[in-house]
């Protein structure tokens, strides 16, 4: 057996039939891969079909993870070793795999019935396709089903634990430990016996097989350590569960109780999920009958005292869009999440795009502006739901709050914080009212606004002395009568775009990621982009490029200082997974002249396609002085 090879870091990548359990076994790797201190970051991606017909291309499921010794900002470019279940599985995924990279392929799927169902004309394994590769062929099923014999399980059952097979396997190769895996498995599926039992034998079998066996290419084995990361606890973590954290957190730092209505949309069905669990913590859910009615509700809530939350995808915000207007006309606090997905109408529901953030920032009828944040990462969607709540509550405004598919489904480390470093979120106060005092002067008092950030104080129901009518017909300014007066309506109308530019004085100011303040070329990016700009502008400022990365996190309004920042370089480059609406917002904002780099595939940016766009643009830039 070869000596285990030190790897910085290594992509892999599982792929099979959407009923293999491959979103299973990637997760359960990568658990093991934060237990054992690596850095790492995944990308599950999957079809939109609940069940693709079997052994089919548009039904193969995977999941890529990048792990390492450093930090890993992204899933990888392109996998190093490849898991396929079935010849689907690998005719997807051949055309991203490098040269020289190892591919794993389950031969009991390689026959004729199933290169029918891919439309394989002949096997890969014999037409030459596979000899740039290092092929190793294990029949996966047949060794499932010879393990799993003493469960007592059906044919049909032991097959399903395949999954577990291979993930014994893939541990082998990667020095990691079986018992975080069985126990997990122990307290899964304790109530059933058998399965539980099918899954055990399973995960052992492959493990030793890959310890033992005597195959024509060696089972590579790969040794990855610890990487260097800031002292202090950490968790794998979605950006799903991250959201859920940080909005229960939201409403602990500001000692309310939450309200999360939605609507089931792929991918923002798991924020409901993730935060259906957090009752203990004040946060309430509700899944209403369609989208229009989950706003309605989190506005309702937000007029009746509690933090109103509501989520869900592009084709869903523009349900809900009518109720937004509502949250700004009545100036309530009212926390909206875009789990971005590609589009227009159904598009395509699980895959990653950034391009609902001109939905975000114009789409309502009529002038109703509201502040829009991004979150970058996984781990960076639990600070941002706590930020978002906090501009809601002190400006009493909607707020836009956009992550995408991938940032959603997305795993990585994330460093547990400590909630005492945070701040408390204040909320504007009722008015102290005597009983002396005239309706008028009752009516002025709930609606005199905060000279700072225009929030007026936050009445609800019950307070004694405090009843008020409000709805979507414009308002009297000063009284909240309802008035059709054009100068008032002008008054009302500035005062909603006060509001959101007011945001900016409270928000820090735009920082520059990596590289100078000035200079010839700055990459600006938002949201999911973080990881591979990241890593682009690290390459090129290593081949010795004058690059700098400024990536922004609130996109309406802007840090007040990001025009003078963006004016300090010679040429700006915003690659984002749209056809070019940050761009189109800077330029209409700033007046600068920006170039685009536009993908709109429905999978994240590459680092290898920045980076060749940097060099372009690098190399402009350097004959232009």
């Amino acid at each position: 057996m070869t000596k285990p090879t030190d790897e910085i870091s290594i992509v892999v990548r599982f792929a099979g039939d959407s009923g293999d359990g491959i979103q299973l076994l990637g997760g359960q790797f990568a658990e093991s891969t934060a237990l054992a201190g690596s850095d790492f970051s995944t990308f599950p991606d999957f079809p939109a079909e609940i069940r693709a017909p079997v052994g089919t291309t548009f039904g193969v499921s995977a999941f890529q993870i990048n792990l390492g010794a450093r930090r890993i900002a992204t899933a990888g470019d392109a996998p190093d070793v490849l898991i396929a279940f079935n010849p689907a599985a690998l005719k997807v995924n051949l055309p991203i795999m490098p040269k020289g990279a190892t591919i794993i392929v389950n031969t009991d799927e390689f026959n004729d019935r199933n290169f029918a169902k891919a439309n394989i004309e002949r096997d890969p394994r014999t037409t030459g396709e596979l000899n740039d590769f290092r092929v190793i062929e294990i029949p996966i099923k047949t060794q499932t089903l010879e393990a799993t014999k003493p469960s007592g399980l059906s044919k049909r059952d032991a097959e399903q634990c395949k999954n577990f097979w291979g993930l014994g396997a893939v541990l082998w190769m990667f020095g990691r430990d079986r018992a975080p895996v069985e126990a997990w498995i122990n307290k899964k599926f304790a109530a059933k016996p058998e399965i539980r039992a099918g899954n055990l034998m399973a995960l052992a079998a492959g493990n030793a097989y890959a310890e033992t066996a005597e195959l024509s290419a060696e089972l590579p084995q790969y040794r990855v350590g610890a990487a260097p990361m800031k002292e202090g606890e950490y968790r794998s973590i979605t950006g799903a569960e991250a959201l859920a954290l940080g909005i229960a957190a939201a409403g602990e730092l500001a000692d309310k109780p939450i309200l999360f209505a939605g609507y089931p949309i792929t991918p923002a069905s798991a924020l409901l999920h993730y935060l259906s669990r957090l009752g203990e913590l004040g946060v309430a859910t509700f899944q209403a009958e369609d989208e229009i009615a989950a706003a309605c509700a989190a506005i309702g809530a937000s007029f009746g005292g509690r933090i109103g939350v509501t989520s869900s995808s592009g084709p869903g915000i523009a349900l809900k869009t009518e109720a937004i207007g509502l949250a700004i006309a009545t100036e309530l606090p009212l926390l909206i999440v875009n789990s971005q997905r590609g589009g227009p109408s159904t598009g395509l529901p699980t895959k990653t795009e950034q391009s609902d953030l001109y939905q975000a920032v114009y789409g309502r009828n009529a002038d109703a502006p509201v502040p829009v944040v991004a979150a970058s990462g996984p781990d960076d969607c639990f600070d941002v739901a706590i930020e978002a709540t906090r501009v809601a509550l002190r400006h009493m405004t909607p707020v836009f709050l956009l992550t995408d598919g991938y940032i959603q489904n997305a795993a990585g480390p994330w460093l547990i914080p400590d909630m005492d470093k945070y701040e408390k979120i204040e909320s504007n106060a009722p008015p102290a009212l005597a009983q002396s005092d005239a309706p008028a002067d009752v009516k002025r008092a709930i609606w005199k606004r905060n000279p700072e950030t225009l929030g007026r104080p936050w009445v609800h129901p019950g307070m004694n002395g405090l009843a008020y009518r409000v709805g979507g017909i414009e308002k009297d300014m000063t009284t909240g009568d309802i008035s059709y007066d054009a100068a008032n309506h002008q008054k009302m109308t500035d005062l909603r775009f006060a509001k959101v530019a007011s945001v900016a004085k409270f928000i820090p100011s735009q920082h520059v990621e990596q590289g100078s303040e000035k200079g010839p070329l700055a990459v600006v990016g938002w949201g999911s982009t973080m990881g591979p700009i990241w890593r682009a502008v690290e390459a090129a400022r290593n081949e010795g490029l004058d690059v700098a990365q400024i990536h922004i996190r609130w996109l309406n309004p802007f840090p007040s200082n990001l025009p003078e920042l963006l004016r300090g370089y010679d040429r700006i480059l915003v690659p984002e997974m749209n056809m070019g609406q940050l761009a189109t917002l800077i330029r209409d904002r700033i007046e600068i002249p920006v170039e685009s780099l536009t993908k709109v595939s429905g999978q994240p940016f590459k680092i290898g396609e920045i980076l060749e766009s940097i060099r372009a643009h690098a190399g402009v830039a350097k004959a232009a002085e």
